[in-house]
């Protein structure tokens, strides 16, 4: 499984500062920075994270014609727009995509063949995201966060996942994004 992360229009120390926390949290021996080798970030300077072509041809760079192999798509912010067009195409030229993760990617329209999920700054960007398109399985913020904060330190950000199929509100779960993260990674892993 390969992970491919699609940062938004910022600075490349924030996207190292995702990667660290989300993989700082970990204490058992599941899914470990230093370990997972297929963890590909998209470079993202000036407006590439918004084009799709770009996407497609690093993956093609990196993954040759490794379609078959399953890929993990995980989207900040403008990031989101280029990574689903590129999810997309790469499914319809025959690569498996296990799973797309959007995080803050308001306004972004979501669909796809694949499973999708959102992650939220807030309650009403969740909320109003989902109009868009999303999964079952989605977190918010609580309390909010700036934006880049979802980004740059995911193990801090305190939040809910919310199981979209499930009625009640005695399913959500309150936990931190990152661990939100792992539990998919997790998932998608064993799938």
């Amino acid at each position: 499984m390969t992970i491919i992360l699609c940062p938004g229009i910022h600075d490349v120390e924030i996207t190292e500062n995702f990667m660290s926390g989300l993989f700082s949290i970990v204490s058992d021996n599941s899914i470990r920075y230093n370990q997972v080798k297929n963890i590909l970030v998209v470079p993202s300077q000036g407006l590439l994270p918004l084009s799709p072509l770009h996407i497609l041809h690093f993956l093609h760079d990196r993954l040759g014609n490794k379609l078959a192999s399953p890929v993990i798509f995980i989207g900040f912010s403008a990031g989101v727009v280029g990574a689903i067009a590129a999810a997309w195409q790469w499914q319809l030229a025959g690569g498996h995509v296990k799973a797309f993760i959007a995080i803050d990617g308001w306004g972004v329209p979501l669909w796809g063949n694949f499973p999708i999920h959102r992650l939220s700054h807030d309650f009403f960007t969740h909320w109003s995201s989902l109009l868009l398109g999303s999964g079952q399985n989605n977190f918010y913020a609580e309390p909010p966060v700036e934006h880049l904060t979802m980004w740059r330190s995911p193990q801090t950000v305190q939040g809910w996942r919310v199981d979209s199929s499930v009625e009640n509100t005695t399913s959500n779960i309150r936990l931190t994004a990152a661990e939100f993260l792992h539990l998919l990674l997790r998932h998608y892993e064993a799938k």
